[in-house]
């Protein structure tokens, strides 16, 4: 299974002739994929979904599953959303596909906390979604690791990346970030993975990793 980092926090999921995509939002730009057959979406907020996007990813490959928590059922309203939740699996070959968390990370008490999913795909990618949610249970191959947002203290993400103990990560999360500070945070997480014998990758939009 080929990944593919694009911008911010979406990722592209590409085995066996098909594709996957996760997170389509307003930081990314628009994406030009081949035999798509499902797209996840972690939770409601606009940098992980747009309706240009899954217009865009719809029109091309009409009928294409997208799955994800009730919030963003609630705010897509018009489209076709098949609810997932916490312990649910599903399976659009050649994907298989299992939820995990359940709440964002908390921005501020002011703001309402919202519903989010973390995904594993095929038993070897995990993505956490806005959420430090750890897949108990699971020996993660691949970790794809929030690096900066409004709701992220970096010792906490190095603590995620510490209990999942994946054996390989790359950042991702980062389109607000400046280069400098960017690059601090990746210097965190991969201290992190190396903690547990792992390996961090350095990708930028459009890197891919085999896993």
């Amino acid at each position: 299974m080929r990944v593919t980092k694009n911008e911010h926090a979406s990722l592209t999921l590409e085995d066996s002739g098909k594709t996957l995509v996760i997170d389509p939002g307003s930081f990314t730009d628009p994406l030009d994929v081949e035999h798509l057959v499902a797209i996840v979406i972690t939770h409601e907020h606009p940098d992980h979904w747009t309706p240009d996007h899954l217009d865009r990813l719809l029109g091309r490959f009409p009928g294409t599953p997208v799955f994800a928590p009730q919030g963003v059922a609630n705010a897509a309203a018009g489209y076709d959303i098949t609810v997932v939740a916490p312990g649910d699996a599903v399976e659009v070959e050649p994907f298989a596909l299992r939820f995990f968390g359940g709440r964002h990370a908390v921005i501020h008490e002011s703001i309402p906390v919202i519903e989010n999913v973390g995904v594993l795909v095929n038993d070897h990618l995990y993505y956490p979604g806005d959420s430090y949610a750890v897949p108990e249970g699971v020996e993660v191959k691949l970790l794809a690791a929030p690096v900066g947002a409004p709701w992220l203290k970096i010792g906490e993400a190095m603590d995620f990346v510490l209990a999942v103990a994946p054996r390989v990560a790359f950042g991702t999360h980062d389109m607000t970030l400046s280069v400098i500070g960017r690059n601090m945070g990746r210097q965190r997480l991969a201290w992190a993975v190396q903690q547990g014998g792992g390996q961090f990758l350095e990708l930028d939009p459009g890197d891919s990793v085999d896993v």
